[in-house]
C-alpha cells in the first residue's frame, strides 16, 4: 500500500506540473496570438519591382512584420504620380478597419484629405518616406530630405566653375520628397543657386527622365552639372548623358543606391550619390506601428539617415553595408 500510495503521489505531482506547463503555454500562446492579431495595411507610392528603393523598403516592412508577428497587406498604385489611385486605396483600407494604416503619400497636397479620413476613422496612421502639407498621424519615419538635398548641393558646389550651369531632374512635382530635396540642393549650393537654369520632373519614369535630359541639353548646351533627386530621375538622366557621349563633360549627381547607380558611379557617370536606407526605413515603420499599438511612447519624427557616396569612399566597410544591406559577412 505504501508503494502504491507513493506512486499515486508521484503521478499527482506530475499531473500538477503538466497542468502548470499547459497553463503557461496557453498564456504565452495567447500573448503571441494577440500580437499576431494586429492587421496592418501599407500603401506605398508604388510596388515597382524594377526600383531598388521600393523593393528594399518593402523587404524591410515584411521582415519587421514577420519578426513582430503581425499581418500586413501591401497595396499601391502602379506609378508614383498616381495619387488618385492611391486615394482610392486609402478609402478601401479604411473600410477594411485594420489596426493601423502605414502610408507613403504620392502627393504632398492631394493625399491630405484622404489621410484625414484615416484619422477621423480613429485608425492609427504612420507615414513612411513622405509626409503631407498638414501635420497629422502618429509617427513619421523618413529620410530628412532637406538634409539629403543639402548634402548633394554641397557636393555639387565643389565642381562649380565660372561658366557652370546646373539642371535639376526631379521625380514627382507635388511630392514632399521632391519639394524638400530641391530645397536642400538650393540651400547646399548657396551662392551658386543662381546657376540653376531649369528644374524638370519625370513623374518617376526612367524613360521620361532620359527624354527630359536630352531636351535640357538641346535647350541649354552649356549645362555641365545635373542633380537627380531620386532613382528614376537620376538613372534616366545619367543614361542620357552616357548615350550622348557627355560622360565627364556633364557631371551627374544621383540619389538612392540601385545596382545600376552603383555601377554608373564606378564607371564615372555619377560623381556621387546620396543614399538613403530604405530597408531600415520600412523596418522601423512597422516597428513603430507595433509599439504604438502596444501603447508604448515613441518619437514622432524619426530620421532614417542618408550618406554621400563617392568613388573614393564606396569601398569602406561602413558604406558597403549601406550599399549592400544583405551582403554576407
Amino acid at each position: 500500500m505504501k508503494g502504491h500510495g507513493k506512486k499515486l503521489f508521484i503521478w499527482f505531482i506530475a499531473g500538477i506540473l503538466l497542468l502548470l506547463f499547459l497553463i503557461i503555454a496557453v498564456l504565452i500562446g495567447k500573448g503571441k496570438n494577440d500580437q499576431k492579431g494586429y492587421r496592418l495595411i501599407y500603401i506605398p507610392k508604388t510596388t515597382d519591382a524594377n526600383n531598388d528603393f521600393w523593393t528594399l523598403l518593402m523587404e524591410g516592412v515584411e521582415m519587421a512584420a514577420e519578426e513582430y508577428q503581425v499581418e500586413i497587406q501591401i497595396v499601391a498604385p502602379d506609378t508614383e504620380e498616381d495619387y488618385e489611385r492611391q486615394n482610392e486605396l486609402i478609402e478601401w483600407a479604411i473600410s477594411c478597419e485594420p489596426d493601423a494604416i502605414l502610408l507613403s503619400p504620392c502627393s504632398y497636397t492631394e493625399t491630405t484629405p484622404y489621410a484625414e479620413k484615416v484619422v477621423e476613422a480613429g485608425i492609427p496612421l504612420i507615414f513612411i518616406d513622405s509626409c503631407l502639407d498638414k501635420e497629422m498621424g502618429d509617427a513619421i519615419i523618413a529620410t530628412n530630405n532637406v538634409k539629403l538635398g543639402e548634402k548633394q548641393g554641397e557636393f555639387i558646389k565643389q565642381f562649380v566653375k565660372e561658366e557652370s550651369r546646373i539642371a535639376i531632374v526631379g521625380h514627382v512635382k507635388n511630392s514632399s520628397t521632391a519639394l524638400e530635396r530641391e530645397e536642400g540642393v538650393r540651400k547646399g549650393l548657396g551662392e551658386y543657386e543662381e546657376r540653376i537654369v531649369d528644374v524638370v520632373f519625370c513623374d518617376s519614369d526612367y524613360d521620361k527622365a532620359y527624354e527630359l535630359m536630352e531636351e535640357l541639353i538641346r535647350e541649354h548646351p552649356d549645362i555641365d552639372l545635373v542633380a537627380g533627386l531620386n532613382e528614376y530621375s537620376a538613372v534616366g538622366a545619367a543614361r542620357a548623358i552616357r548615350d550622348l557621349g557627355l560622360t565627364g563633360k556633364v557631371k551627374v549627381f544621383g540619389t538612392d543606391s540601385s545596382l545600376e547607380e552603383i555601377q554608373m558611379l564606378e564607371e564615372g557617370i555619377f560623381e556621387g550619390i546620396v543614399i538613403q536606407n530604405p530597408f531600415k526605413m520600412g523596418y522601423m515603420g512597422v516597428e513603430a506601428t507595433v509599439k504604438i499599438l502596444n501603447g508604448e511612447r515613441i518619437l514622432k519624427n524619426v530620421d532614417s539617415g542618408c550618406e554621400l557616396i563617392t568613388r573614393e569612399n564606396t569601398y569602406t566597410e561602413e558604406n558597403q553595408k549601406l550599399l549592400f544591406p544583405f551582403k554576407e559577412e
